[in-house]
């Protein structure tokens, strides 16, 4: 399985994250495996998510089973080649997808940044969920196109737990005379060396000043000297702004996802 994941960490790591839940399920979640009696070809994360790790051959036998049970998860996330193989043979039995997003560019940097860094950059503190809490949800709300509020506190939940194991970067500052976040940027997967930025969210009325460039610098050095030597993340192909961002600091391709969403 490790040698699996390994062959691109960068498309593996969503699948990789839950490698310490193995034979202990959780909510139904599972860790498949897909093999052809003498070796393992593929994994699978089956939990809210599904994301795909292996040979592409594989996803014919996996998809077989998966139709063999209720649908449990919300997306189907990972390395393009892998998802879209998926997909074409669930397509017939699952729903219409509320929107596939077919090319995702998979970014990695292992290097210092190249641009001036924000020196207001900060990882957040338990104490700071009042003020990181309303940014998350807007965050959320325009990536994915709906408010993860409207399903009960599970979203809450989750931001407290990012902030109880310091996984959350901020900038401050005042709006409309009260203190705000106007940066953010959550390690939304951590596995073998390599961190994921997941969340990046930057408040309108900062949006177009650099912020976004000079704070992303910080995370990436930060997170490199306290967490992981490379920093990846993953940006659908239609956002050049953030693009032009992860270009700016130093980003590199390093693969492609595809996320379908329903």
């Amino acid at each position: 399985m490790l040698e699996l994941l390994e062959r691109d960490p960068v498309t593996s790591i969503l699948a990789a994250v839950h490698l310490d839940t193995l034979g202990r399920g959780y909510d139904g979640a599972q860790l498949l495996g897909i093999d052809d009696g003498d070796r393992l070809l593929a994994v699978c994360w089956a939990g809210a998510n599904m994301v795909p790790v292996g040979d592409v051959d594989a996803m014919a036998p996996l998809a077989a089973h998966v139709r063999r049970r209720s649908r449990r998860s919300s997306s189907i996330v990972g390395s393009s080649v892998l998802v879209e193989a998926l997909w074409s043979e669930l397509s017939g039995s699952w729903p219409t997808p509320r929107e596939v997003r077919g090319t995702q560019p998979a970014l990695a940097i292992s290097e210092s940044p190249r641009v001036p860094r924000e020196p207001r950059v900060r990882v957040a503190r338990p104490v700071d969920f009042d003020i990181l809490f309303p940014a998350s949800v807007a965050m959320f709300t325009e990536e994915v196109g709906y408010d993860p509020t409207r399903s009960g506190g599970g979203y809450a939940q989750y931001v407290r737990g990012l902030l109880a194991n310091a996984r959350s970067y901020v900038v401050t500052d005042r709006v409309d005379g009260a203190t705000a976040v106007v940066f953010k940027a959550d390690i939304g997967a951590l596995w073998d060396n390599l961190a994921q930025i997941q969340g990046v969210w930057v408040h309108p009325l900062w949006r177009g000043k650099g912020l976004a460039t000079a704070a992303m610098a910080s995370v990436v050095d930060h997170i490199r000297a306290n967490v992981a030597t490379t920093v990846s993340l993953y940006v659908n192909d239609y956002n050049a702004t953030a693009r032009a961002v992860y270009e700016k600091v130093g980003f590199t391709a390093a693969g492609t996802y595809s996320t379908i969403l329903f």
